[in-house]
């Protein structure tokens, strides 16, 4: 049995259907609200909060492999809980932070929890994703409104992964028994792409052009304060171009390596979410 949390975000939702589709075992997904959920035909759907740790006993039972989306700030909790109800695997996305901005709080609880799962006794896959392509859905409001976008480091390029991606690997480490285990995985997307160059894809899925305004970092600042914290969105603007390294500018071949599969770019992504910026 294995068991996926975070099954109803950008990487679970993935998860659990290349995990459906590839005919392995039973799959779990975790979900607050089951009642609400979507998941493909086959899959379990159980309730349960991962800050609420003692809620998992049910979504626990009987899973022998896990795959967990850490931040909640119960982690060491859910590891515990995790390694009581008979766990022998755990699966991890942690961030490539930990080793290119080290100093960054997010990077530290990241680490934390990397070594938290490394003494635990279970074996463990860590998977270190760069910066996500959906994170272009924050312009989702400003594309549909105005076929526009406003950016600080407009031409400053990142490899971008798809979350797709990022669960093919998941995938890989919860079915390939022994092959990944104590394995830490850095994933990034097949090539460094732009701001611009993600507006470019956009407006060409869409049939239209959405221009770029850059701004400056203090007005970026100004913007994303409010809805992240103010030194949460100064880490953001250094690893969107403020603070940019070799480490986290690095193209890696882990995703094909792992997979056999090429990375996704950008541009698919791009075509398979046209929708949500119309």
């Amino acid at each position: 049995m294995i068991l996926v949390t975070g099954a109803t975000g950008n990487i679970g939702s993935a998860l659990v259907r290349q995990l459906r589709l590839s005919g392995v075992g039973p799959v779990r997904g975790l979900t607050r609200d089951a009642s609400r959920s979507s998941f493909p035909d086959g899959v379990e759907a159980v309730e349960g909060d991962l800050t609420r740790p003692a809620s998992l006993k049910s979504a626990l039972d009987g899973a022998r492999s896990l795959f967990l989306v850490p931040g909640t700030g119960a982690d060491a909790d859910v590891l515990t809980a995790a390694r009581q109800a008979g766990v022998k695997h755990v699966v991890l996305v942690s961030s490539i932070t930990v080793r290119t901005h080290p100093h960054l709080p997010a990077a530290a609880e990241n680490l934390a929890v990397e070594r938290l799962l490394q003494d635990s006794g279970m074996s463990w896959t860590v998977l270190r994703p760069t910066q996500f392509v959906s994170n272009a859905l924050w312009w989702t409001e400003s594309i549909q409104k105005h076929r526009s976008i406003q950016v600080p480091y407009a031409d400053t390029g990142l490899p971008a992964i798809h979350p797709a991606d990022i669960a093919a690997v998941a995938r890989a480490a919860l079915t390939e028994p022994g092959r990944h285990h104590g394995r830490t995985y850095a994933l990034t997307g097949p090539e460094r792409i732009t701001p611009r160059q993600q507006a470019r894809a956009i407006g060409a899925a869409l049939g239209d052009e959405v221009s770029v305004e850059e701004i400056s970092r203090e007005e970026a600042h100004r913007q994303m304060a409010p809805f992240m914290g103010a030194q949460t969105a100064h880490a953001v603007l250094d690893l969107m171009g403020g603070d940019v390294n070799d480490e986290l500018l690095k193209v890696h071949d882990t995703v094909s390596s792992v997979t056999s599969s090429p990375a996704r770019p950008f541009r698919q992504w791009a075509t398979e979410n046209v929708a949500a910026f119309r």
